[in-house]
Protein backbone atom coordinates (compact mmCIF):
# COMPACT_ATOMS: atom_id res chain seq x y z
CA UNK A 1 0.00 0.00 0.00
CA UNK A 2 1.11 3.55 -0.54
CA UNK A 3 2.31 5.87 2.08
CA UNK A 4 -0.51 7.59 4.18
CA UNK A 5 0.46 11.41 4.79
CA UNK A 6 -3.02 12.41 6.54
CA UNK A 7 -2.39 9.75 9.28
CA UNK A 8 0.92 11.03 9.32
CA UNK A 9 -0.57 14.07 10.09
CA UNK A 10 -3.48 12.70 12.67
CA UNK A 11 -0.68 11.05 14.60
CA UNK A 12 1.01 14.44 14.79
CA UNK A 13 4.49 13.35 13.13
CA UNK A 14 6.41 16.11 12.51
CA UNK A 15 7.64 17.03 8.70
CA UNK A 16 11.13 15.27 8.59
CA UNK A 17 9.44 12.05 10.47
CA UNK A 18 7.12 11.88 7.46
CA UNK A 19 9.73 12.18 5.32
CA UNK A 20 12.15 9.21 7.11
CA UNK A 21 8.94 6.87 6.98
CA UNK A 22 7.87 7.91 3.82
CA UNK A 23 11.02 6.05 2.16
CA UNK A 24 10.28 2.67 4.59
CA UNK A 25 8.48 0.94 1.53
CA UNK A 26 8.37 -2.69 2.48
CA UNK A 27 9.29 -4.91 5.86
CA UNK A 28 12.82 -5.16 4.05
CA UNK A 29 13.33 -1.86 3.80
CA UNK A 30 11.99 -1.19 7.64
CA UNK A 31 14.45 -4.17 8.85
CA UNK A 32 17.54 -2.37 7.20
CA UNK A 33 16.82 0.68 8.79
CA UNK A 34 16.43 0.20 12.38
CA UNK A 35 19.82 -2.27 11.81
CA UNK A 36 21.14 0.25 10.94
CA UNK A 37 20.60 2.60 14.12
CA UNK A 38 23.16 2.43 16.86
CA UNK A 39 22.22 -0.24 19.53
CA UNK A 40 20.65 1.24 22.42
CA UNK A 41 22.94 0.41 25.18
CA UNK A 42 21.35 2.84 27.88
CA UNK A 43 24.51 4.05 29.42
CA UNK A 44 22.12 6.35 31.98
CA UNK A 45 20.02 3.46 33.01
CA UNK A 46 16.69 2.00 31.50
CA UNK A 47 14.72 2.98 28.81
CA UNK A 48 12.10 2.81 26.94
CA UNK A 49 11.72 5.45 23.93
CA UNK A 50 8.76 6.68 21.69
CA UNK A 51 9.05 6.09 17.93
CA UNK A 52 10.02 10.04 17.94
CA UNK A 53 12.44 9.93 20.46
CA UNK A 54 14.20 7.03 19.10
CA UNK A 55 14.49 8.68 15.87
CA UNK A 56 15.81 11.89 17.27
CA UNK A 57 18.65 9.69 19.08
CA UNK A 58 18.85 7.71 15.82
CA UNK A 59 19.20 4.57 18.32
CA UNK A 60 17.32 2.05 19.87
CA UNK A 61 17.18 -1.51 21.59
CA UNK A 62 14.26 -4.06 20.82
CA UNK A 63 11.09 -2.56 22.09
CA UNK A 64 12.16 0.65 20.54
CA UNK A 65 12.74 -0.99 17.45
CA UNK A 66 9.67 -2.47 17.26
CA UNK A 67 7.25 0.66 18.00
CA UNK A 68 9.65 2.25 14.95
CA UNK A 69 8.97 -1.04 12.77
CA UNK A 70 4.99 -1.08 14.36
CA UNK A 71 5.13 2.73 13.24
CA UNK A 72 6.08 2.31 9.64
CA UNK A 73 3.76 -0.88 8.73
CA UNK A 74 1.00 1.29 9.92
CA UNK A 75 2.02 4.42 7.91
CA UNK A 76 1.62 1.64 4.97
CA UNK A 77 -1.85 0.41 5.93
CA UNK A 78 -0.53 -2.48 7.88
CA UNK A 79 -1.29 -3.78 11.33
CA UNK A 80 0.91 -2.27 13.86
CA UNK A 81 1.41 -5.76 15.77
CA UNK A 82 3.96 -6.78 18.45
CA UNK A 83 5.19 -9.94 19.85
CA UNK A 84 6.74 -10.20 23.24
CA UNK A 85 9.08 -13.09 24.36
CA UNK A 86 9.31 -13.59 28.22
CA UNK A 87 12.57 -15.76 29.16
CA UNK A 88 13.45 -17.74 32.11
CA UNK A 89 15.66 -15.85 34.20
CA UNK A 90 16.49 -13.59 30.97
CA UNK A 91 15.89 -10.38 28.98
CA UNK A 92 12.32 -10.24 27.42
CA UNK A 93 12.70 -9.29 23.43
CA UNK A 94 9.79 -7.68 21.49
CA UNK A 95 9.43 -7.61 17.66
CA UNK A 96 6.83 -6.41 14.75
CA UNK A 97 5.27 -8.58 13.00
CA UNK A 98 3.77 -8.66 9.53
CA UNK A 99 2.27 -10.61 7.21
CA UNK A 100 2.68 -11.60 2.99
CA UNK A 101 -0.28 -12.88 2.15
CA UNK A 102 -0.78 -16.06 4.55
CA UNK A 103 2.50 -15.89 6.06
CA UNK A 104 4.02 -14.35 9.11
CA UNK A 105 7.47 -12.83 9.36
CA UNK A 106 9.36 -10.47 11.73
CA UNK A 107 11.14 -7.26 11.88
CA UNK A 108 13.40 -6.99 15.02
CA UNK A 109 16.67 -5.02 16.33
CA UNK A 110 19.29 -6.80 18.34
CA UNK A 111 22.64 -6.78 18.72
CA UNK A 112 23.66 -10.16 19.32
CA UNK A 113 23.39 -12.51 15.40
CA UNK A 114 20.21 -14.33 16.54
CA UNK A 115 17.02 -12.57 17.63
CA UNK A 116 16.81 -10.87 14.34
CA UNK A 117 14.86 -10.57 10.69
CA UNK A 118 12.39 -13.65 10.42
CA UNK A 119 11.58 -14.32 6.47
CA UNK A 120 7.32 -14.44 6.01
CA UNK A 121 7.59 -17.94 5.70
CA UNK A 122 5.75 -18.67 9.15
CA UNK A 123 2.28 -20.53 9.50
CA UNK A 124 1.39 -19.15 12.92
CA UNK A 125 2.37 -16.65 15.18
CA UNK A 126 4.03 -19.34 17.08
CA UNK A 127 5.50 -21.23 14.11
CA UNK A 128 7.56 -18.03 13.96
CA UNK A 129 8.51 -17.34 17.77
CA UNK A 130 9.40 -20.91 17.74
CA UNK A 131 12.29 -19.89 14.77
CA UNK A 132 13.95 -18.13 17.86
CA UNK A 133 13.62 -20.92 20.55
CA UNK A 134 16.89 -22.36 20.08
CA UNK A 135 18.91 -19.53 19.42
CA UNK A 136 17.15 -16.83 22.94
CA UNK A 137 19.74 -18.15 25.57
CA UNK A 138 21.28 -17.11 28.52
CA UNK A 139 25.15 -18.61 28.45
CA UNK A 140 24.60 -22.04 27.73
CA UNK A 141 20.49 -22.19 28.68
CA UNK A 142 17.85 -21.85 26.38
CA UNK A 143 15.87 -19.13 28.19
CA UNK A 144 12.77 -18.38 26.09
CA UNK A 145 9.46 -19.94 27.57
CA UNK A 146 6.16 -17.54 26.97
CA UNK A 147 5.25 -15.10 23.81
CA UNK A 148 2.63 -12.80 23.50
CA UNK A 149 0.19 -12.94 20.99
CA UNK A 150 0.14 -10.63 18.27
CA UNK A 151 -0.44 -7.13 20.27
CA UNK A 152 -2.17 -4.21 18.51
CA UNK A 153 -0.51 -1.32 19.65
CA UNK A 154 -1.48 0.43 16.81
CA UNK A 155 -5.10 0.64 19.07
CA UNK A 156 -3.47 2.77 21.75
CA UNK A 157 -3.10 6.69 21.43
CA UNK A 158 0.09 7.55 19.44
CA UNK A 159 1.01 9.88 22.31
CA UNK A 160 1.84 6.40 24.23
CA UNK A 161 4.31 5.07 22.22
CA UNK A 162 5.07 7.26 18.67
CA UNK A 163 4.97 11.24 19.70
CA UNK A 164 5.74 11.15 23.21
CA UNK A 165 8.83 12.74 25.12
CA UNK A 166 8.68 10.78 28.16
CA UNK A 167 9.43 7.04 28.80
CA UNK A 168 6.90 4.51 27.60
CA UNK A 169 6.76 2.32 30.20
CA UNK A 170 3.16 2.05 30.76
CA UNK A 171 3.21 1.07 26.97
CA UNK A 172 5.99 -1.83 27.99
CA UNK A 173 3.71 -2.69 30.89
CA UNK A 174 0.25 -2.99 28.57
CA UNK A 175 2.32 -5.59 26.17
CA UNK A 176 3.83 -7.82 29.37
CA UNK A 177 0.78 -7.84 30.48
CA UNK A 178 -1.28 -8.87 27.60
CA UNK A 179 -2.10 -12.53 27.21
CA UNK A 180 0.85 -15.30 26.52
CA UNK A 181 1.19 -18.76 26.00
CA UNK A 182 3.17 -21.17 27.38
CA UNK A 183 5.96 -22.71 24.48
CA UNK A 184 7.02 -25.46 26.38
CA UNK A 185 5.94 -28.14 29.25
CA UNK A 186 7.98 -28.30 32.43
CA UNK A 187 9.33 -31.88 31.83
CA UNK A 188 10.33 -30.63 28.34
CA UNK A 189 12.41 -27.65 29.91
CA UNK A 190 13.89 -29.96 32.41
CA UNK A 191 15.14 -32.25 29.27
CA UNK A 192 16.66 -29.18 27.29
CA UNK A 193 20.18 -29.57 26.26
CA UNK A 194 22.35 -27.50 26.28
CA UNK A 195 24.17 -25.19 23.77
CA UNK A 196 27.70 -25.92 23.28
CA UNK A 197 30.75 -24.30 23.69
CA UNK A 198 30.98 -23.26 19.95
CA UNK A 199 27.46 -22.29 20.02
CA UNK A 200 28.03 -19.97 23.39
CA UNK A 201 30.70 -18.60 22.07
CA UNK A 202 28.67 -17.13 19.01
CA UNK A 203 26.85 -15.60 21.33
CA UNK A 204 29.51 -12.54 22.40
CA UNK A 205 29.45 -11.55 18.85
CA UNK A 206 28.10 -7.86 18.86
CA UNK A 207 27.32 -5.55 15.83
CA UNK A 208 27.72 -2.85 18.11
CA UNK A 209 29.68 -1.54 21.66
CA UNK A 210 28.77 -0.22 24.61
CA UNK A 211 29.40 3.36 23.00
CA UNK A 212 26.75 2.82 20.64
CA UNK A 213 29.39 2.35 17.55
CA UNK A 214 29.32 -0.61 15.21
CA UNK A 215 32.09 -2.29 15.51
CA UNK A 216 32.97 -3.86 12.54
CA UNK A 217 36.30 -4.96 11.92
CA UNK A 218 36.71 -6.23 15.77
CA UNK A 219 33.60 -8.33 15.39
CA UNK A 220 35.23 -9.89 12.00
CA UNK A 221 38.24 -10.47 13.58
CA UNK A 222 36.45 -11.99 16.32
CA UNK A 223 34.62 -14.67 13.99
CA UNK A 224 38.07 -15.45 12.15
CA UNK A 225 40.17 -15.63 14.86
Amino acid sequence: MGFDRRLAREIGLTRQETEIFSKLKTPEIIQDFITGMASNAEPDGDTCYSVRVALRKNCCHCIEGAFVAACALMLRGAPALLMDFQADGDDDHVLALFKRGRYWGAISKSNSIWLRWRDPVYRTPRELAMSYFHEYILGPKKSLRRVSRPFDVGAYRPEDWITAEEDCWNMAGELDRSPHITLITAAQSRRLKLRDQFETYADTIKEYGADGKKLGQAARSMRTG
